[in-house]
């Protein structure tokens, strides 16, 4: 039976492994298993973090919302509610961009809410 030399997979799968660690402190760059086990926690924190930028862009557009409509009188349950009656459907994101950045367009809009 012939020889079968077995490094380069495992060399590849090491150098992968600390490609994904670089920029990490210490031996955590360079050791494969200190890589490898701060490289699990680094995801899971990734994984929990694009959750939360979700949850907190949520929560930016509902006070950007808020804002402009007290402004107009209105609280933003009101507004919303008013919104939701007319069938005007427009997610928050956008109606947070609409506030910020063409206010004439959206007291015509909380005009229709009222």
């Amino acid at each position: 039976m012939t020889r079968v030399k077995r490094g380069i997979i495992a060399h590849k799968r090491r150098e992968k492994v600390l490609k994904a660690a670089k920029g990490f402190k210490w031996g955590r760059k360079s050791k494969e298993r200190m890589a490898r086990e701060a490289l699990l926690h680094a995801w899971s924190h990734a994984y929990t973090g694009r959750k939360e930028r979700k949850r907190s862009f949520r929560a930016l557009w509902q006070t950007r919302i808020g804002s402009a409509a007290h402004v107009e009188g209105l609280s933003y349950s009101k507004l919303m509610g008013g919104l939701k009656k007319k069938g005007i459907a427009l997610d928050r994101k956008v109606l947070s961009e609409i506030a910020a950045a063409h206010p004439e367009v959206f007291k015509k809009i909380a005009a229709e809410a009222k």
